[in-house]
């Protein structure tokens, strides 16, 4: 076993106890069923389904459906939560349906950008690994609990509060958060469908402003998601604020924006126009003039 191997064997667990962690505290005042707490259980979910999906995908060598699996695991971990927790209220369907529009949203976007590719580079190296292939989809199921964390809590907490302030700024927040993720997404596959931008950078629409405005709309959503729950949050529940830091840390220093810097640098760090945007446009938050 080489060394890449052995951190993946120890990656495993450390994630799984951080979602164990996690489901303690966002159990405080969740429904149970047939004696587990529906949060805690909704955790679990999260982790077994990516195992499922794991041994075919191992045995195939693909990664075909990873992105899809995250996606339908928030779906479907989400439904599970609105219909095995009586008395959600308002607050508790809306954050349910902006989580399942979000992962059906992004979920088919990657879908049929790795349809249409048919391969992620990022695997190549990870696929004939088992421990490392499996610690990548252990690490999904972590990301999906830490990222819906909060929307769960506040679908299966039995602290219930009105439409408030904090719901209405929470639910603009989060509409200004996934129309930004969802034109730069849209923006970026019409460039690179265009033969005439092949080899060439994007740097029109949302990303003359910034040269990741989707991570911007990513981060800003689940903040929004956020705002929106707080106000129901009591005792261990808070533990779920990590949700909002634990996506922005993700994507800014982790698996977003410091790959895809790199991979540009190497690819047009030698043009004058690429470094020249490069220094005049913000890496994450969009500059407004």
């Amino acid at each position: 076993m080489n060394e890449k191997s052995r951190k993946a064997l120890i990656s495993i667990p450390i994630a799984v106890v951080a979602a164990v962690l996690m489901a303690l505290a966002g159990s405080q005042g969740a429904p149970t069923l047939g004696g587990f707490p529906v949060f805690a259980l909704g955790v679990a979910a999260a982790f077994v389904i990516q195992w499922l999906v794991f041994v075919p995908s191992y045995k195939a060598q693909t990664e075909r459906f990873y992105d899809l699996t995250g996606a339908l695991t928030y779906i479907s971990i989400t439904v599970f939560l609105v219909l095995a927790s009586p008395g959600v209220d308002a607050r508790g369907l809306v954050l349910a349906v902006m989580v399942v529009l979000w992962a059906v949203r992004l979920g088919s976007f990657l879908f049929l950008r790795i349809s249409k590719h048919g391969k992620d580079d990022r695997f190549d190296e990870l696929k004939p690994d088992f421990f490392r292939f499996l610690n990548t989809w252990t690490i999904q199921g972590l990301w999906v609990v830490l990222t819906a964390a909060l929307a769960w809590v506040a679908i299966t907490s039995d602290k219930k509060v009105g439409l408030d302030l904090f719901f209405w700024v929470g639910l603009l927040v989060w509409a200004a958060g996934i129309t930004v993720e969802t034109v730069a997404d849209v923006q970026k596959a019409r460039f690179k469908a265009h033969p005439a931008n092949k080899g060439r950078f994007i740097n029109t629409g949302l990303w003359s402003k910034s040269r990741h405005p989707n991570y911007f709309g990513e981060i800003t959503l689940w903040v929004g998601v956020a705002v929106i729950a707080l106000p129901v949050l009591q005792g261990w529940q808070w533990a779920a604020l990590v949700s909002p830091v634990f996506v922005a840390l993700l994507l800014v220093k982790g698996s977003g924006v410091p790959p895809l810097e790199a991979k540009a640098d190497k690819k047009w760090g030698s043009q004058a126009d690429y470094e020249a945007y490069k220094q005049n446009t913000p890496v994450l938050v969009p500059k407004l003039n």
